[in-house]
């Protein structure tokens, strides 16, 4: 991974920060997109508001010079969204499917080009085990997460003979700022954290550092496309019994 050129979008906190974290830890050369904040050194920041296409291109190009070009984009940034669906407004609805979704193609758009002429070309997208299994209060955000997923597979099947391979990751509740401030406005943190961390076979949420390790997994298996990655405790594929004891 010494050669590696990589873009991390929403890499300043979180899943993103953590993967950014890995890539240079394992040689990698690392470009940071995020409407907020600015990495620490070696990682490159670069200021981008995924909702605006001209700063996306833009944001994309600069990254793109300072790296000398570009071999994976890992494309993280995203917000959350909570309530039934009668409980988010059409705003709503389109201010996350803008960041989400659209973002996501965005950015995708703007790195294309470059990633046809790296030879090695990969896109990781960050869905999440809400597009596959059915949560109570996060259907705004299932629904874009499912539109991540779809999105990933079409993806793969267009670039394949290019030599670009695109895959996602699938986290299950991960221990991330986002998870952090939901806590924070319970009415008892203590039992909503138990609850989040049940649901999870394992027990416990993933860390952001155990999705890390997916992606820099997906962003360089040679021979994998096409594929959704579940770092989730055993969320997606186990049905255990109720505990006997």
């Amino acid at each position: 991974m010494d050669q590696l050129r990589a873009l991390v979008t929403g890499g300043c906190s979180g899943i993103g920060a953590a993967t950014a974290r890995l890539l240079v830890e394992r040689g990698a050369r690392v470009a940071v997109l995020d409407r907020e904040g600015s990495p620490q050194p070696p990682l490159i920041g670069v200021r981008a508001d995924v909702t605006d296409d001209d700063t996306v291109r833009a944001a994309v190009e600069e990254a793109v010079r300072e790296l000398g070009g570009l071999d994976l984009l890992v494309n993280n940034a995203g917000v959350g969204a909570q309530g039934t669906v009668a409980d988010n407004d059409d705003d709503e609805w389109r201010r996350v499917f803008d960041v989400n979704v659209f973002g996501m193609a965005r950015v995708a758009r703007a790195a294309l080009p470059h990633l046809r002429e790296s030879g090695r070309g990969a896109i990781v997208n960050t869905s999440s085990v809400a597009a596959t299994a059915g949560l109570p209060q996060r259907v705004l955000y299932s629904a874009t997460k499912g539109a991540i997923l779809s999105m990933t597979l079409a993806m793969a099947a267009d670039h394949v003979r290019e030599g670009i391979r695109v895959n996602c990751v699938c986290p299950g509740t991960a221990d991330t700022p986002w998870i952090q401030n939901l806590l924070g406005r319970a009415d008892d943190p203590e039992a909503e954290r138990a609850a989040l961390e049940a649901r999870q076979p394992m027990g416990r949420m993933v860390s952001a550092e155990e999705v890390a390790e997916a992606i820099v997994y997906l962003g360089t298996s040679s021979a994998t496309t096409g594929t959704a990655l579940h770092v989730d405790g055993g969320m997606q594929g186990l049905r255990l019994r109720p505990p006997t004891d």
